[in-house]
C-alpha cells in the first residue's frame, strides 16, 4: 500500500502530526506496536494531562528546555504556541484549568485530550494500524521508503519517527527511534533519565526513612556558578530518597557524583525565629521548630545532635545557628536515580545538528523526527507536551504532498 507519509508512534507528537498532515490532504498511516494510543498522555499529570504551559518564553527557550543546542526548539515553539493548542482544546469543548506556574490541566481526564487527538486524525482521514510492529525501514531507489510491518509491506514518500524515549518501559517505551537514526547515519546525544526521583546510599538514607510521605516547599539547587540551577517547588521524601516536583526538576540538571543543596524552610527566617524562641520559651527545640516546619522534620533534624535535644532556653547560640544552617543548607549527594522505570522523560536523543529546526527533517531526505526522541527536554509542567505539539506541527506543515 502506498502513502504520502507513515508516522511511527501513536503518542502525543505522532497523533498530532498525523492529524495536521491528514487535514492538509495527505494520505497518512499511523503505526504503533501498542494496542492503545497515547498511553503516556493517559497517565500524565495524575491522569489529567498537564498539556501545555502558558508561560513559555519562545524568545528564550533555553530557560525551560535542555538540549546540546537549546535554541533549536525556538523555531517550532514560536510558530505553534501554547495559545494555538489552547484554541484547539477550546474548539473541542474540553474544560481545563491552570494549576500554578502556567501549568494547564484537563478538568475531567486525559482521555478528553486523547479523544481530541483521535478526532483530529479522523477529520484528516488518517489510517491507524494497531497493534502493528515495524520490522524494518529502508530507503528505495526513487527516494521513497519501504516499511516491513506486521501487516505487510508499506511504501511511503516520507517517514516520521515519533516513538518517544526510553521512559516508563511498562507502557511500551523502546529504543526504536534511536536505532532508526543510527541506521541512517544520524548522530545521537547520549540518553539518560530526566524528571526522575533521586536515590541515596541505603545506610546514609536510613535516618530519613521515617520521613517517607512527607511533602514540603523547598528551594533546591545543584551545580556552581555558570552551571548553578535552582527551583522553588515541593519536595517529597520517599523510602529510597527524594521525589516531588523540586527533585524531578533538579534531576535534569544534576550531574552524577555531585551534591544537591536544599533549603528546607525557604519561607522562614530560622535564625531570627530560633533566637526569639530562646528568649521567651522553655519548650524543647523540636517542639519550637515544629511551629515553623513539619513536626516529623523537626524531630528528625534535632535527633542528629545532642546539642539540639534540650529546651531551647538552654541551647547555645552557636548550636541554634548550626541548626538553622543545617535547615537552610542541607547538602546531600545522590547515588543515582530511579531510572527509566520512574523517569517522566528521556534526555538526549537524536542530535539536533542532524535535523532542520524549520521542518524536523533529518539529513536523510524524507525522514523526520519529532517529540521526545529528539534531543530536546523541557521542564516539568507541560513544557514537554508543548514541544510535542510544536515539533509535530512544524513537521506536518512541511511534509510534501
Amino acid at each position: 500500500m502506498d502513502f504520502d507519509v507513515v508516522v511511527i508512534g501513536a503518542g502525543a507528537a505522532g497523533l498530532f502530526c498525523a492529524g495536521v498532515a491528514g487535514q492538509r490532504g495527505l494520505k497518512v498511516l499511523v503505526l504503533d506496536h501498542s494496542e492503545k494510543v497515547a498511553e503516556k498522555v493517559r497517565i500524565s499529570g495524575g491522569g489529567r494531562a498537564n498539556f501545555t504551559n502558558r508561560d513559555i518564553d519562545v524568545r528564550q527557550p533555553h530557560k525551560h528546555f535542555i538540549s546540546e543546542n537549546p535554541n533549536f526548539c525556538r523555531s517550532a515553539l514560536s510558530r505553534y504556541t501554547p495559545q494555538d493548542f489552547i484554541a484547539l482544546v477550546q474548539k473541542h469543548g474540553i474544560p481545563f484549568h491552570e494549576k500554578h506556574k502556567g501549568q494547564l490541566f484537563c478538568d475531567r481526564s486525559a482521555e478528553d485530550l486523547i479523544n481530541m487527538l483521535v478526532a483530529e486524525c479522523d477529520a484528516g482521514g488518517v489510517q491507524r494500524w494497531q497493534p502493528c510492529g515495524v520490522k524494518a525501514v529502508r530507503g528505495v531507489a526513487d527516494g521513497a521508503y519501504e516499511l516491513d510491518t506486521d501487516r505487510g509491506m508499506v511504501k511511503s514518500r516520507s517517514v516520521v519517527i515519533a516513538t518517544g524515549g526510553l521512559s516508563i518501559p511498562k507502557i511500551g517505551a523502546t529504543d526504536f527511534g534511536y536505532r532508526i537514526a543510527k541506521q541512517f547515519g544520524l548522530r545521537l546525544v547520549e540518553q539518560r533519565p530526566g524528571l526522575v526521583p533521586l536515590t541515596f546510599d541505603a545506610d546514609a538514607w536510613a535516618p530519613y526513612i521515617p520521613l517517607a510521605g512527607l511533602s514540603l516547599p523547598v528551594q533546591i539547587e545543584t551545580g556552581a556558578k555558570k552551571t548553578r540551577m535552582a527551583f522553588m517547588e515541593d519536595l517529597l521524601f520517599t523510602h529510597r530518597g527524594l521525589s516531588g516536583p523540586a527533585v524531578l526538576q533538579i534531576s535534569s540538571y544534576w550531574q552524577e557524583g555531585t551534591p544537591i543543596r536544599l533549603n528546607l524552610a525557604p519561607e522562614v527566617d530560622l535564625p531570627e525565629a530560633l533566637t526569639q524562641a530562646k528568649a521567651r520559651s522553655r519548650k524543647l527545640i523540636a517542639n519550637e521548630l515544629a511551629s515553623l516546619v513539619p513536626s516529623r522534620l523537626a524531630d528528625a533534624w534535632t535527633q542528629q545532635d545532642a546539642d539540639w535535644q534540650k529546651p531551647i532556653s538552654d541551647a547555645s547560640d552557636k548550636a541554634l545557628a548550626r541548626l538553622a544552617e543545617r535547615f537552610a543548607r542541607w547538602e546531600i549527594t545522590p547515588n543515582g536515580s530511579e531510572g527509566y522505570r520512574k523517569a517522566e522523560v528521556t534526555m538526549g536523543g537524536v542530535d539536533t545538528r542532524d535535523l532542520s529546526s524549520q521542518t524536523m527533517e533529518s539529513k536523510q531526505p524524507g525522514l523526520y523526527f519529532i517529540g521526545e526522541v529528539v534531543d530536546v527536554t523541557g521542564w516539568l509542567g507541560g513544557y514537554n507536551f508543548q514541544w510535542a505539539w510544536a515539533s509535530a506541527h512544524a513537521c506536518a506543515s512541511a511534509l510534501p504532498a
